[in-house]
């Protein structure tokens, strides 16, 4: 069938005949992928106030420390994704790298992440729309099932109108959401340089300098909950397939975002430390405060900006769900090209572009886990931290097995660019170590079998799959040369350029 609105399905092992994504995107809309499954506002909205129970004035420093970290893991991805584009990023990354096995299992972990990633978010957009419908009087103790099953419909309709209008919105949902803390910003160091702040305060330099008796070790662990604040910035990886000139777009994206993120961060930090004073009275309501920004917003402009500001985070939750699928839907996508997994999910609309049957798998998936939660009555708030634990600890997998592989790719042209990748695994790991060691509390000392079980999965898949490795290795080559045939540029095989 070749009407609007079907799905191409493959017919052949000829590369012509695979299905294929349309190449649409240029650097912004690439870029906002990145940026939104990170969502900064989000980000900005919750991880404060950890950093601050550690450092406890200087917690802006945990986020500089957190940027160079990340600024090292990313080099691997950035590197990687300058020589080959593909629409599972690590799967193919890895895979051209370290072998089939090695990169089906960076994607297998990738896919773990972005199963439950977005409903972390759509649980985002339930916490802070029940604030918002609180603040605004409107509703004050809404259910958070009908709030999430809202999200999920909208990141549903948007996703599934091809990939351009989705990075669109993404773009539009962040821009707007990092605009209202960008107000409170302001608002704080007007108030602050003016001496009209409250309390007397005033700016003071000693938000960057560690407390007495806080030591490197301190540091580093507060760091760790500032590199998660990063995480998704590899996002746009799954995007090089649709981007115009993959191999220079990508790498552009992702260090586009790590930069954003170390700016934007570490200045919101500033703000808030600053906000809240440099005092001890200052820090306690800072490292106790479960809404900082609002808390804030409420001190310095008064409560709407407050409740702009849920509104603002709610948008950036949606924009990390929307990101999130689209990077699950483009892994089960490859998966089902290479034969890993089912034929029909590489199904591609005529119409917009989209691996429809993908991206309906992760939204069915995604139901299933909300609803699940929602009839163990779990609260809100718990759903969304036992959820980005678990993807947390799978994304962190990752990060290591991609190092890796760049170490290994990078080390054949010389011994020194195994430098960077190999800290960039140093850092992933030690991340990873302070998430499972100490054992946390219940539940979240079991949350690492989890992913454990979910990784021993993968291996079984890759033995038990009949011509596993020919058929990962078969469908890399493909879109190598496929790759090759479309040119360095990024144009459409046999198609007009379409207009941005």
């Amino acid at each position: 069938m070749t009407g609007q609105g079907t799905s191409a399905e493959p017919r052949s092992g000829d590369p012509a005949s695979q299905p294929a994504l349309r190449r649409e995107l240029r650097f912004f809309e690439t870029a906002s992928v990145s940026v939104g499954v990170m969502a900064p506002t989000l980000a900005m909205s919750v991880t404060g106030a950890a950093a601050a129970a550690v450092l406890g004035r200087a917690a802006p420093l945990a986020f500089a420390v957190a940027a160079v970290g990340v600024g090292l893991v990313a080099y691997g991805f950035v590197r990687l994704a300058g020589e080959f584009s593909h629409a599972g990023s690590v799967y193919g990354f890895v895979g051209n790298t370290l072998g089939p096995r090695p990169g089906f299992l960076a994607g297998w972990a990738l896919l773990g992440t972005y199963v439950v990633f977005p409903p972390v978010s759509i649980m985002g957009v339930a916490v802070f729309g029940r604030a918002f419908l609180a603040a605004t009087g409107i509703a004050a103790n809404a259910d958070w099932y009908p709030l999430a099953l809202a999200a999920w419909a909208v990141i549903a309709v948007l996703a599934a109108r091809g990939v351009r209008p989705t990075t669109r919105s993404l773009l539009t949902f962040e821009i707007a959401s990092v605009c209202l803390i960008l107000v409170l910003m302001g608002a704080i160091f007007w108030h602050l340089a003016a001496g009209t702040a409250p309390g007397g305060l005033r700016f003071s330099g000693s938000v960057i300098v560690l407390p007495p008796g806080v030591g490197a070790s301190a540091l580093a662990l507060a760091a760790t909950s500032g590199f998660l604040a990063f995480a998704g910035f590899e996002s746009a990886g799954s995007l090089g397939e649709e981007s115009f000139a993959p191999t220079r777009v990508v790498p552009r994206a992702i260090m586009t975002a790590v930069a954003f993120g170390a700016v934007f961060y570490v200045a919101c930090v500033i703000a808030q430390s600053l906000g809240f004073g440099a005092s001890a009275a200052g820090v306690s309501a800072f490292r106790h405060s479960q809404a900082p920004l609002g808390d804030l917003a409420k001190r310095y402009v008064g409560t709407p900006l407050a409740a702009l500001l849920d509104l603002g985070a709610v948008l950036s939750a949606l924009a990390a769900g929307l990101g999130g699928v689209t990077v699950a839907a483009r892994m089960l996508f490859s998966f089902g090209r290479d034969g890993i997994a089912a034929r029909r999910l590489s199904g591609v609309s005529r119409s917009t572009g989209v691996p429809r049957r993908a991206l309906a798998a992760e939204m069915l998936v995604g139901l299933a886990l909300l609803t699940a939660f929602r009839l163990a009555g779990t609260s809100a708030l718990n759903t969304f931290f036992y959820l980005a634990t678990i993807g947390t600890l799978s994304l962190l997998v990752m990060y290591v097995l991609t190092n890796a592989a760049a170490a290994r790719h990078l080390g054949r042209h010389s011994p020194w660019q195994v430098l960077a990748p190999a800290a960039g695994v140093l850092v992933a790991g030690y991340v990873l170590y302070r998430n499972v060691w100490p054992v946390p509390s219940p539940p979240y000392e079991y949350f690492p079998y989890l992913v454990l079980g979910w990784l021993a999965a993968g291996v079984v898949i890759t033995a038990v799959v009949p011509g596993f490795s020919g058929k990962v290795s078969g469908g890399l080559e493909r879109v190598a040369q496929a790759e090759g045939e479309t040119g360095r540029a990024g144009l459409p095989r046999g198609a007009p350029v379409r207009a941005p």
